[in-house]
């Protein structure tokens, strides 16, 4: 079958790796791409965001599935276009995909469903919730309401840094994001991400991971995009798992089905978890980045099987097999990164790295100049690997990135420590 991957970054590398394992797979194509999906799979040029010209081309290359990476696609209606059009699709409607889109709706639906979560409050005026922060303790949480790629929660230590963070969003930093704010109690515990399969009915759980989001060692500095992670999570015991499932999962799929607006794609839960009752955190409506790869690397062809089954409303008779291993990815970022950073810097070595399913190097942020792979993001490379322990796989990703030469480029040496 012939197949579109819509996305750009190391999920998407990693989405397409994984879809190449499967011999269902006769032609893939990724738009927009980037240089190292470029070395196994066609890219294209359009604009992913308007669901016509993505129909469109479809149509014109006779696209079989569409597989929808990034978040705002779905947020924009892409996938409901594409459905109208008569094409297969893994992605929730735009009306589902709120659950990402506004943090406040997470919240409104949490509410009915009886859901476990943080508590909170919804602001759309800033002197308001200034004056809500002078009457909460730290630490807290400011959340912008909408899409801001991952970066537009601020854990406040202090209520200085709390209200500096309301002014921030109220203020434009992350554009019509944060136009609403949700503040949030701060929940204590471990946080992990579980990954669930959704056909609109069946719920499939496909995996747990953990993730390391501030630029530092021993998880400190500013939250970034995702510096590491590694799966399985040894926090999400079969207990956790299934309390997750029953009572949070479940609930909030049931809730949405009877609103009219059934999920279908991959839920990403990100729960807090303490003394073994899992709260929700928050959900995304697509694979994390750049928990997508250590999923894929451990999951493989059959993954491409599991999101046609989830397309087709078919995961009532699907099962996923897990080999019993792990995987760790390090991402390796540009200077300066969450920060200012320099693109156009070289990277050397990557030719050295050995490519299996035990091994691979997911581009998120490359270019090709003058033959040479070059930066051209903040988040650049997602060194990855399997091992028969974390161990294993931490010292394998580990020797990869020794091998790759990018003095322009850092990452953090401690992925994997909490479980390590």
């Amino acid at each position: 079958m012939n197949i579109l991957i819509l996305g750009g970054g190391g999920r998407e590398h990693a989405l397409a790796w994984a879809v190449l394992q499967n011999p269902k797979c006769d032609r893939l194509i990724v738009a927009p791409g980037n240089a190292g999906i470029a070395e196994i799979a066609e890219c294209a040029t359009f604009d992913i965001l308007d669901g016509g010209a993505v129909a469109t081309f479809c149509e014109a290359e006779a696209v079989d599935f569409v597989i929808i990476g990034p978040e705002a696609p779905l947020a924009a209606g892409v996938a409901d276009r594409l459905r109208e059009a008569g094409l297969l699709v893994f992605g929730p409607s735009a009306a589902a995909a709120r659950l990402e889109a506004s943090k406040n709706f997470t919240k409104e639906i949490c509410a009915a469903c009886g859901a476990p979560t943080a508590a909170y409050r919804h602001f759309t005026d800033a002197q308001a919730a200034r004056d809500y922060v002078t009457t909460q303790d730290a630490p807290i949480v400011v959340k912008a309401d909408g899409l801001a790629a991952g970066k537009g929660v601020v854990v406040a230590m202090t209520g200085a840094e709390a209200l500096a963070a309301v002014d921030d969003m109220f203020g434009g930093e992350f554009g019509s994001a944060g136009a609403e704010v949700v503040i949030e109690e701060f929940m204590q515990g471990e946080e992990a991400s579980f990954f669930v399969l959704c056909d609109g009915e069946t719920a499939l759980p496909i995996g747990t991971a953990q993730d390391h989001k501030r630029v530092g060692e021993g998880d400190t500095g500013p939250n970034t995009g995702g510096m590491g992670a590694y799966s399985p999570a040894p926090v999400m015991t079969d207990a956790v798992t299934a309390r997750a499932l029953d009572e949070i999962v479940r609930p909030v799929l049931a809730e949405m089905s009877r609103r009219g607006t059934p999920y279908q794609g991959v839920l990403f839960v990100g729960l807090m978890i303490r003394d073994g009752q899992p709260r929700l955190v928050e959900f995304n409506v697509r694979f994390g980045d750049p928990e997508c790869q250590v999923l894929m690397m451990r999951l493989g062809g059959q993954a491409l099987d599991l999101m046609l089954a989830t397309a087709e409303g078919r995961l009532a008779d699907i099962s996923v097999n897990w080999a019993g291993d792990h995987a760790l990815t390090v991402v390796m970022a540009a200077n300066g990164y969450p920060g200012s950073y320099e693109k156009g810097s070289v990277i050397n070595g990557l030719d050295t790295c050995p490519e299996d399913s035990f091994h691979q190097v997911f581009h998120a942020g490359t270019a090709r100049s003058a033959g040479q792979f070059v930066a051209h993001g903040g988040r650049v490379l997602a060194v990855t690997a399997r091992g028969a322990s974390l161990r294993e796989a931490a010292d394998r990703a580990y020797a990869m990135v020794g091998r790759i030469d990018w003095p322009d480029g850092f990452c953090r040496r401690d992925i994997g420590w909490r479980a390590l």
